[in-house]
């Protein structure tokens, strides 16, 4: 079965993702993801994580595909125009790519290009839109497009430890009404705040899966909960890693946790490995995923 074929099917789901790396030697990324071949449902390809010049999603997408893979396409709206959007679009679908996810993207101050002019000529609902009337048989401008129409299994992305969050209820509104048919959270740490956004999220129709990132350090939590918007790791946590003698160890521990936690109350789970990629079946093992 497709990605698609078992997300209409209610299968709860597992993806995991792999960053592209800065130059255009793939063996690492295929031998991580050999790793989980038979463990997940389908790998994500980051577009430019965190505005850092890498390898293209689109290019390791086809080359996860060609080594029997099933990739999401991940789709930032920060680099390109609506020309070249559209025109990745189908690139994907020519390619046999059918998953793909849309985000807008990290600003490019944040990367290792700070001084490139960000585009942002469509937002994330814009282009969900956009990819809808592909699939429709035209163009954002009613142009028709020629033979077949490219068939894709949208997603979207949602932060549920937003605040306020209702801004983020209403973007998720839009985005399952421009077509989005999953959606990949932002990392979560509390199960209280994501069955917060779970019961005010009951009326939407979609699949949610739950993010999970490993925590690497004490260092790499205090981050995130100073840097990265709606993303809290609680103090427990924090002292967990930071006194632990074997932090993969630990990360692992914790993440399982929280996956057997998260694992009754969503439709799947998202696992980010942010370089940890060989740590990643560890993870499923602990997980009993």
């Amino acid at each position: 079965m497709t990605f698609k074929e078992k997300l209409q099917a209610g299968k709860f789901l597992v993806t995991s993702e792999i960053g592209p790396p800065k130059g255009i030697e793939t063996k690492q990324l295929l031998e991580d993801a050999e790793l989980i071949r038979t463990r997940v449902d389908a790998i994500n390809v980051t577009d430019l994580q965190s505005s850092v010049m890498r390898l293209g999603s689109l290019a390791v997408c086809s080359i996860l595909k060609q080594h029997g893979f099933e990739p999401i396409f991940q789709m930032a709206c920060r680099d390109r125009n609506r020309l070249a959007l559209q025109s990745d679009l189908l690139s994907a679908a020519a390619l046999g790519i059918e998953n793909v996810l849309i985000l807008t993207g990290d600003h490019t101050t944040l990367g290792d290009h700070p001084n490139a002019k960000p585009v942002f000529d469509l937002d994330s609902v814009q282009l969900l839109q956009a990819a809808r009337r592909l699939q429709e048989g035209s163009d954002m401008n009613e142009n028709k497009l020629l033979g077949a129409s490219p068939k894709f299994c949208l997603g979207a992305v949602v932060n549920p430890g937003a605040d306020p969050l209702e801004p983020q209820i209403m973007k998720m509104e839009k985005k399952i009404a421009a077509g989005a048919e999953f959606f990949q959270t932002q990392a979560v740490y509390d199960l209280k705040v994501f069955e917060n956004f779970l019961n005010k999220t009951k009326h939407l129709k979609t699949k949610i899966m739950a993010g999970i990132v490993l925590l690497k350090s004490a260092g790499m939590a205090k981050y995130m909960n100073k840097n990265v918007a709606g993303v809290f790791v609680p103090d427990n946590l924090i002292k967990e890693i930071e006194g632990a003698q074997d932090k993969v160890a630990r990360s692992v521990e914790i993440a399982s946790r929280l996956i057997k936690e998260l694992k009754p109350i969503c439709d799947g789970i998202h696992i980010m490995s942010i370089g940890w990629g060989k740590v990643v079946p560890r993870v499923l093992d602990a997980s009993a995923l």
